[in-house]
C-alpha cells in the first residue's frame, strides 16, 4: 500500500512552528517512500475557530516549500478535506458504533455533569459512573427513543469496557501499554452534532487511506481511544501505524516551547507573523525576522531528528533521501534560536546574491533606500558574510545606503595622528581620477600613494574604514568604496577627518 500521510492542525490561531516541524516530518516521510502529504483543516470545534487560521496555515506551508499533494485548497480524490463540511459523515458513523452496540447516547446536561465534578473532584464518565448516569444503557429503549424524537440534546459516548487494554507499537516509543480500566467513555458526537477530535480523525484517517499517524506527543495518551475506536468499526486491518514526536522545549530546556516563550524571550516561534486582537495576542514569525525558509526547514529538521555523522546543513532534497523515524529521538529537544540564526547565516551565505537582493530590496525601500537590483546584489556580496538575519542588509549596513551615523570613538583615540590628516586629504584628492572605480584599481592607487609618502598601509587604512562605515567593522574598505563610489567616498573621507579632528581635540583637553 502506497504510503499516504497527513498534516491536520486546527485553524485555532496562528500555527505554532511545532506544528511546521511536524508538517516536515511527514512530509519528508511521505518523500522518502514515494508517497503523499495531505492537508486536512480539523475545524470541528467552531467556537474555537480564529477567522484567517486556516489561511494561514497554507501561506505558512507554502512559505516553507511544503506542499501538499491534497487538502484543502489543493484538490484531491478524498475530499472535503475541511471537516466542517463532513458533518453528515461522523453523524452516520457514530449512529453505526450505536447499533452496533460500541456507543451509546447520553442525556446528561452540562449543569448535571458539572455539578457531580464539583462534588467529586476527579469524575470521570467511565465503566463506574455510567451506571448511574442518564444515557441510554440505563434508560428504557422506549424512554430513549422518545427522548431522540423530541430533539432532546444528547452527545453520543465510546462504549469502553474495563478489559479493552490496547497495546500499540510506537514507531518512534517502542510498545505503548494502556489499561482500559483506566479510560473512559469519551464523547465522540457532541450536542451540536458535531463530533469530536476522537472520532472525526479516525473516520478520515480511514476514508482517506492515511498508512502513518505522525503527531505530537501530546496526542499520545488519546491513542488507546483511537484504537478502541478501530476495533469498534471493525477496522484493525486498516489502522494506520503510530509515531509520535518529541516534544520541543524552551530555550532553556525546561518545559514544552509556547507561544508566549516567543515575547518572554524575544524571539519568534511562529513561522509567519500573526496579527491578534490585541498586542498580546499577536506574533514575530520567523520570515518578517529575516528567516529564509530552507533555513528554518532545515534547524526544524534537527529537532529531534538526524540521520547520524557531523553533518548539520541539509538540503530538502538531502534530508528527505536520509530520513527515517527511526532517528527521531524520543526525549524533548532544546528550541536554541541562536542555532537558527547560525544556519540562516549559512543559508544566506550559500544563497545567489541576485536572489538575495530580490529579499533586501523590500527592505531597503521600506527605509527609502537605493533598491535597484544590481546596487543591491552589490549590497549583497559585501554583507552577505557578516549578517544573519535579512534585516541586518540594512541595519547593521546602513552606512551602504546613507551617511554614518556614528563614529567608534575609542578606535579614533587608538588609530587618529592628526600627522596623517594630509595624507587622507590626498586619498580623498584621488577619488574622481581613478578609472575604473573598482577595488583593484583603488587599492592600488592608495597604497601607491603611501608607499611614494613612506607610510605604512596599517597606519591608514584603519581610518579609511573609520571614515567610510564609523567602525572597525565591516567590509573590506576598497570593497566598500568602490560600492560608494568616488564623490561618496571622497565626501566621507572629509566628513571624516572633521569628525578625528574634533575628537582628538576633545580628548587633549
Amino acid at each position: 500500500m502506497a504510503v499516504r500521510v497527513r498534516f491536520a492542525p486546527s485553524p485555532t490561531g496562528a500555527l505554532h512552528i511545532g506544528g511546521i516541524r511536524t508538517a516536515l516530518y511527514n512530509y519528508l516521510f511521505a518523500r522518502h517512500y514515494g508517497g503523499a502529504f495531505i492537508l486536512r483543516i480539523e475545524d470541528t470545534d467552531q467556537s474555537r475557530h480564529v477567522p484567517g487560521a486556516e489561511e494561514y496555515v497554507i501561506e505558512a506551508l507554502k512559505w516553507v516549500g511544503l506542499i501538499p499533494d491534497e487538502g484543502v485548497g489543493f484538490g484531491g480524490d478524498y475530499g472535503p478535506y475541511r471537516q466542517s463540511e463532513r458533518k453528515a459523515i461522523y453523524q452516520q458513523y457514530a449512529r453505526q458504533l450505536v447499533e452496533r452496540g460500541k456507543a451509546y447516547y447520553a442525556f446528561d446536561t452540562l449543569e448535571e455533569l458539572e455539578s457531580i465534578r464539583q462534588r467529586e473532584a476527579h469524575f470521570a464518565y467511565n465503566h463506574q459512573t455510567r451506571k448511574q448516569l442518564r444515557n441510554s444503557l440505563t434508560m428504557q429503549p422506549e424512554e430513549v427513543e422518545d427522548l431522540l424524537q423530541r430533539g432532546a440534546p444528547y452527545v453520543i459516548r465510546l462504549l469502553v469496557e474495563p478489559e479493552q487494554d490496547v497495546r500499540i507499537q510506537d514507531l518512534i516509543r517502542g510498545e505503548v501499554a494502556f489499561q482500559g480500566s483506566e479510560l473512559d467513555d469519551k464523547v465522540l458526537l457532541k450536542a451540536d452534532g458535531m463530533p469530536t477530535y476522537h472520532l472525526a480523525n479516525i473516520v478520515d484517517d480511514y476514508l482517506m487511506r492515511i498508512t502513518h499517524v505522525i503527531r505530537g506527543e501530546e496526542w499520545l495518551s488519546s491513542t488507546a481511544h483511537h484504537v478502541l475506536l478501530y476495533r469498534a468499526f471493525g477496522w484493525e486491518n486498516a489502522m494506520p501505524q503510530f509515531a509520535h514526536l518529541p516534544l520541543i522545549l524552551r530555550p532553556e530546556g525546561q518545559g514544552k516551547l509556547s507561544k508566549r516563550d516567543g515575547a518572554r524571550f524575544g524571539i519568534p516561534v511562529f513561522p509567519l507573523s500573526w496579527k491578534g486582537a490585541t498586542p498580546e495576542d499577536s506574533f514575530l514569525g520567523f520570515r518578517e525576522a529575516g528567516f529564509l525558509p530552507q533555513a528554518v526547514l532545515n534547524f526544524l529538521a534537527l529537532l529531534g531528528w538526524h540521520p547520524g555523522g557531523e553533518q548539520e546543513v541539509f538540503s530538502l532534497e538531502e534530508m528527505t533521501r536520509l530520513f527515517s523515524l527511526e532517528h527521531i529521538s524520543k526525549g524533548g529537544a532544546r528550541f536554541d534560536y541562536d542555532k537558527a540564526k547560525w544556519f540562516n547565516q549559512r543559508y544566506i551565505m550559500a544563497t545567489d546574491n541576485a536572489v538575495l537582493a530580490q529579499y533586501i530590496r523590500p527592505l531597503a525601500e521600506a527605509k527609502g533606500y537605493r533598491a535597484d537590483q544590481p546596487y543591491l546584489e552589490q549590497v549583497a556580496a559585501l554583507m552577505k558574510e557578516r549578517v544573519s538575519l535579512l534585516p541586518d542588509f540594512v541595519e547593521e549596513g546602513y552606512y551602504l545606503f546613507e551617511p554614518v551615523r556614528a563614529y567608534d570613538d575609542e578606535s579614533i583615540r587608538k588609530k587618529w595622528n592628526p600627522a596623517l590628516q594630509p595624507v587622507l586629504e590626498a586619498i580623498a584628492d584621488l577619488m574622481p581620477g581613478i578609472q575604473p572605480f573598482d577595488a583593484p584599481t583603488l587599492e592600488a592607487a592608495v597604497k601607491a600613494l603611501l608607499q611614494e609618502r613612506q607610510i605604512k598601509p596599517g597606519e591608514v587604512l584603519p581610518l579609511l574604514r573609520l571614515a567610510l562605515v564609523g567602525t572597525m567593522k565591516g567590509p573590506a574598505v576598497f570593497d566598500t568604496a568602490a560600492l560608494l563610489g568616488p564623490a561618496e567616498t571622497a565626501e566621507r573621507l572629509r566628513r571624516g577627518m572633521a569628525y578625528f579632528l574634533q575628537c582628538h581635540e576633545m580628548a587633549a583637553r
